[in-house]
């Protein structure tokens, strides 16, 4: 059976392209990474660095969103973020990790060197 393409949906992507960033780096799961971000704080703005691990991802295209996760006075906080938010300055990669997982929810029972990921060498 032969499906048309919607029409709808086609106009929707182009439009979608013009707001897509084109300086993201490739991120996978279980990446270390450095976050810029735009933080409003009144009528004031500042950029503010996140580090963490990304433990999720979800494509979909111009809503592609990352989880990350990082420890704060030993207390585990997960933050999801849109990639191609236009409050997001840069994303720099700092290390990548070999995993087997397509989600690493099992790092949220884990704490200390139990959490530490694997490096992948080139």
């Amino acid at each position: 059976m032969y499906l048309k393409p919607n029409r709808k949906f086609f106009f929707i992507n182009e439009i979608e392209k013009e707001f897509e960033k084109k300086s993201i780096p490739s991120i996978d799961v279980g990446d270390s990474i450095k976050m810029s971000i735009l933080i409003q704080e009144g009528n004031k703005q500042r950029i503010q660095n996140i580090e963490g691990v990304i433990i999720a991802k979800h494509k979909s295209q111009l809503s592609t969103t990352i989880t990350v996760r990082k420890i704060v006075q030993s207390i585990g906080v997960e933050r999801v973020y849109l990639i191609h938010s236009p409050l997001i300055q840069n994303i720099k990669i700092i290390k990548k990790s070999k995993i087997r997982r397509a989600k690493l929810y099992y790092l949220r029972s884990r704490s200390g060197k139990a959490t530490r990921l694997k490096t992948k060498f080139k």
